[in-house]
């Protein structure tokens, strides 16, 4: 009788080690490149720049009339961005790792990822030639609509822990993020109701006058506050992908330990899960961070793009990446406008890069920190 040959021959193996091999260095070359190429590109700026600040080509004052408005912007819609992404993108994660059930998960998760695949010239178009034009139109409908949504939700809450434990069970916290759409569509229709009789009663009747009037805010149809609703919608799927990884690497031992030494949801929650995450979520909310300074497209199609250095969520800005975008085919190679944007795209780097540096370095000193959790988020 012939025996079949055994699966595993001595040339099949060498050819998986060889495979192996090949994959490995094919990783590891895919690496090196992408380093040398960041490099590159930061080699390529100073010597750009480099002779032109040494030579005296560039007025000093010039340079920083030029790009102080244009930091201010970047850092501008960066912060509002990341007001309005943060707390909705870490509260999924936390909702949807610790509360949510795996089945829904399974469906909400991918849904909320594949947010991130789109472009953001969509979003800066909508945001643009949509959403600010509304936002103009119903100004105070939207303003109320922020104070009111954040409200009623905590109402929400109050009531939910008033509820008899079986209505509990009907209106389970697993299932809050369907609940809750009819709650906060009511609010969105009380908010817009109520808005004309607040701005009557409140403002005399045109907020937009208001402000002017009384607080001297020019209002701009394109500004901050669009701004970062549209990159913040852009950012949270990022956030939320990595902080919920995160979360949800918490080994479960570590929650049940401290239920059974009677330690609440929300101080199990506070006092140990987030703990235990905080390298993950620290990195995810970086990562955000270091796409709302770089974005481009949306701050360049919702922001009106204007050089103003103020705070006012009312008014807009030009960030360093949308004057680049703007300038830089006109600008001649050698010429003072074009040494002026090489310079600005200079800053944008080292920030950047600056910025994801302290953030791994956070990360690693609070991974070894947490590290006799034995987790490693």
């Amino acid at each position: 009788m012939i025996e079949p040959p055994h699966p595993f021959s001595p040339s099949r193996s060498r050819w998986r080690r060889q495979r192996d091999r090949l994959a490995t260095g094919l990783i590891a070359l895919g690496g090196i490149v992408v380093v040398l190429a960041v490099l590159a590109i930061g080699v390529f700026l100073v010597v750009e720049v480099l002779p032109a600040l040494l030579g005296g080509q560039l007025d000093t004052q010039r340079v920083f009339a030029s790009l102080t408005p244009m930091a201010w912007g970047t850092l501008k819609a960066a912060l509002w961005a990341m007001l309005f992404s943060v707390p909705l993108a870490l509260g999924a994660a936390i909702h949807s790792s610790m509360f949510m059930s795996q089945r829904l998960r399974s469906r909400m998760k991918p849904t909320l990822e594949l947010m991130e695949a789109l472009p953001g010239v969509v979003v800066g178009f909508i945001a643009g030639l949509v959403m600010a034009p509304w936002v103009e139109r119903h100004l105070a409908g939207t303003l109320t609509l922020l104070l009111l949504l954040p409200l009623g939700v905590l109402l929400a809450g109050g009531v939910w822990r008033r509820l008899s434990p079986a209505w509990r069970r009907w209106f389970s916290l697993s299932r809050a993020g369907l609940w809750l759409v009819p709650w906060l569509a009511l609010l969105v229709m009380a908010a817009f109701a109520l808005s004309p009789w607040l701005e009557r009663l409140l403002v005399d009747g045109d907020l937009r006058v208001w402000l002017d009037r009384e607080m001297g805010i020019d209002y701009a149809s394109r500004n901050a506050m669009i701004v970062g609703v549209a990159m913040g919608f852009a950012v949270i799927p990022s956030i939320y992908a990595l902080a919920e990884d995160a979360l949800s690497g918490v080994p479960g031992g570590l929650g049940e330990g401290a239920h059974a030494l009677g330690a609440t949801r929300w101080q199990t929650l506070w006092k140990v899960v987030l703990p235990a995450a905080a390298p993950g979520i620290f990195a995810a909310v970086m990562i955000g961070a270091g796409r709302a300074v770089g974005e481009t497209m949306i701050v360049l199609m919702a922001s009106g793009n204007t050089a103003l250095m103020s705070l006012s969520p009312f008014e807009g800005m030009r960030s360093m990446a949308a004057g680049i975008v703007v300038e830089l085919p006109e600008a001649v190679p050698g010429s003072e406008a074009y040494v002026m944007l090489m310079l600005a795209a200079l800053l944008l780097f080292l920030f950047t890069f600056l910025v994801n540096t302290l953030a791994e370095v956070v990360r690693s000193r609070l991974r070894r920190r947490y590290r006799w959790l034995g987790v490693a988020p």
